[in-house]
């Protein structure tokens, strides 16, 4: 009886510890991901190096190698978390609107979403728009932009039944292109300084979208008074 018991036990800690290796290095991959945001976002991918990395995440460039050959296979891994993650976000972000909402909240709650990540997440910013960002993670970023105008053009065609699909993505374009020029100004503020940007950059939205859009969306009684 006791022998067995002894093999049952010796079965569970040869199982238990594959877990316990795994698990320290999940952790250890997301302590060196955390420390590669940082330098990204401070230096920029180019200037960036391993050593940098490895000491922000406070160890050696020797275990820094055992999860990761180089510094591209860091930013990679990195991207592709964070382009899932955006994926998800404007998933909500860009949900249909009910006809019903003021178009000031529909730009107001999508741009809201989407300030939020960047400012979260300054790593993304500084390696999808950067000039030097390895090969596959510019494929991936482009992909991602295709996707993301596509949702867009899907949401303004929810309130612009009538516009011809040229219409559509040029509008769509627009958009992005107005987000992407405002998100840089924001990022590269703080405080009370940034909130008046993002504040900016959703006034340019509205103004450009409200005539296009006439009734398709509500009005708050301000913006009504205000034409």
């Amino acid at each position: 009886m006791s022998a067995n018991r002894d093999k049952d036990d010796q079965v569970h800690q040869e199982k238990e510890q594959p877990r316990r290796r795994q698990a320290r290095g999940e952790r250890r991959i997301a302590q060196l991901l955390e420390a590669a945001a940082s330098v990204f976002t401070t230096t920029g991918y180019t200037a960036a190096s391993t050593n940098a990395i490895a000491r922000e995440a406070g160890v050696s460039p020797g275990t820094l190698y055992q999860f990761f050959p180089n510094k591209e296979a860091i930013a990679i891994e990195l991207g592709d978390r964070l382009i899932h993650e955006m994926r998800e976000m404007y998933g909500e972000a860009l949900a249909p609107v009910d006809p019903a909402t003021p178009l000031e909240e529909a730009v107001a709650s999508a741009v809201d979403r989407f300030i939020a990540f960047n400012c979260a997440h300054p790593a993304f910013f500084a390696l999808m728009h950067g000039p030097d960002v390895p090969g596959r993670m510019a494929e991936e970023h482009d992909a991602l932009h295709a996707t993301l105008l596509s949702r867009i053009e899907g949401l303004l065609s929810s309130f612009l039944p009538d516009a011809a699909p040229a219409d559509l993505a040029r509008t769509a374009h627009m958009c992005l292109g107005m987000y992407k020029a405002g998100l840089e100004l924001v990022l590269a503020h703080e405080g009370a300084e940034r909130d008046a940007y993002v504040q900016e950059l959703k006034y340019a939205l509205i103004r450009y979208l409200d005539p296009l859009v006439g009734d398709g969306l509500g009005r708050t009684e301000a913006a009504r008074s205000a034409k």
